[in-house]
């Protein structure tokens, strides 16, 4: 049995999914461990797109079960919605997707709340995808949450009394910090659950049984990663980040596996930047570079369909992601997007008052004044689309892959150079 965990390195929307749906060919089992349904993972295959978000890249193969893990949080509306989505595209999802009795439920509440606490922010809101995420991972926190195996009594039957008191509870809460401003009514929400009662029981699962099981059948299991790395709670861009832990942490608490199944941890890495919502980008050109880089790369948020800010790749915040997360190889994406470039530019390099930095700084101000140093490479101004191996790739492609090694000391074990499945290089 073996564990291969993929993670994003960078503010997210690294192309992960295509990634975990190609390691998924060969996987029994695949895996979120944290996060909801705020990520945003765009698939192509066979001449078909699929867009998931609480579901794991896992469904687009017809052999591979799926687990949305304890450290997931879920609305289960959206979890429903989804699933009719994909189902209408031709996938066969039947009996194939679980979910942790453990995790905790987003509600409506949760979003109304999410909204109003952005706006409470003002001009120092976070930009959040306002689907309640934090605040369902806040309500955890203080133990006032509730999980999916809450939303049904001993006997497996939906327990509207618990819910109603619960839930009260949490509305109660939100009303005194609020008032008027939070439009919010129980009843209705209540009623939307009990109506999904009976469709959401097949689905629940308690995960250590169902994890032990793949284990003691050696099971080729994938962890799908959310978010990335710098939008970590604990290593992110604090308060700019996602409420859960998205690197290789999140995964050993969010899923019952253990460390010693995790034999690979593979970090993608997009070929430049890009983040979406607020918070410090030290290589985001404001310019017709970042224009450029957004209108090939079409970047656009898979979720909010908000558009991405974007910049040149920042080796100092890749490395500091590998030095988190242990990679043991970096997937590469969209190295096409750079194919018309004819420089291209990396930051190997954060100074602040004249003395050079050790690693991506935790203090924002910091961060907010550093002196980036960047690295000029000439572009190779060619097509890598068509190349199917690394020696096919123009000697400049794979220059520039190479400086990228080096300097974060993990090999770039897949490259990919398109959207679809056939557009990814191994090496």
């Amino acid at each position: 049995m073996t564990t291969t965990v993929v993670l994003g390195g960078q503010w997210g929307d690294e192309g992960k999914g295509k990634l975990s749906d190609i390691l998924c060919a060969d996987a029994q089992l695949c895996c979120r461990a944290q996060g909801g349904n705020n990520a945003g993972h765009t698939i192509s295959a066979d001449g078909v797109t699929y867009n998931v978000h609480i579901l794991p890249s896992g469904v687009i193969n017809p052999t591979c079960k799926n687990l949305i893990g304890s450290g997931c949080v879920v609305h289960v509306p959206s979890f429903f919605e989804e699933l009719e989505t994909l189902q209408s595209q031709g996938l066969d999802t039947k009996d194939r997707i679980f979910i942790s009795d453990r995790a905790h439920v987003v509600f409506d509440l949760h979003q109304l709340v999410d909204g109003l606490e952005e706006i409470e922010l003002g001009k120092g809101s976070i930009g959040t995808t306002r689907k309640g995420i934090g605040p369902t991972y806040s309500t955890k926190a203080t133990r006032s949450g509730i999980r999916i195996t809450d939303l049904f009594d001993k006997d497996q039957n939906f327990d509207s009394t618990n819910l109603e008191e619960k839930l009260g509870r949490l509305a109660h809460g939100f009303k005194k910090r609020f008032g008027d401003l939070l439009k919010y009514d129980l009843e209705q929400e209540l009623s939307k659950l009990k109506s999904y009662g009976e469709k959401l029981k097949p689905y629940v699962v308690d995960q250590i049984p169902l994890l032990r099981s793949a284990k003691d059948s050696k099971f080729s299991i994938l962890v799908e990663g959310a978010n990335g790395v710098l939008l970590d709670i604990d290593h992110g861009t604090y308060p700019f980040c996602t409420s859960s832990n998205t690197g290789l942490g999140g995964v050993l608490t969010g899923l019952t596996l253990g460390w010693s199944t995790v034999k690979e941890v593979i970090g993608v890495v997009k070929a430049y930047t890009t983040r979406v919502g607020s918070g410090l980008f030290p290589t985001e050109q404001l310019n017709e570079i970042g224009e450029k880089l957004q209108s090939i790369g079409h970047e656009y948020g898979v979720t909010t369909g908000r558009k991405r800010r974007c910049g040149w790749l920042d080796l100092v915040m890749v490395k500091y992601s590998a030095e988190v997360n242990d990679y043991t190889a970096i997937n590469l994406t969209k190295l096409d997007v750079l194919d018309e470039f004819k420089e291209i530019q990396m930051a190997t390099g954060y100074s602040l008052h004249g003395k050079l930095l050790e690693s991506f700084p935790a203090n924002l101000d910091a961060l907010s004044n550093v002196e980036v140093t960047y690295k000029t490479l000439p572009g190779w101004q060619q097509a890598t689309t068509s190349a199917t191996t690394y020696d096919e790739l123009p000697n400049n492609a794979r220059k520039y892959i190479e400086f990228i090694e080096e300097y974060v000391g993990a090999r770039i074990r897949y490259i990919g150079t398109g959207p679809g499945r056939e557009s990814m290089i191994s090496r």
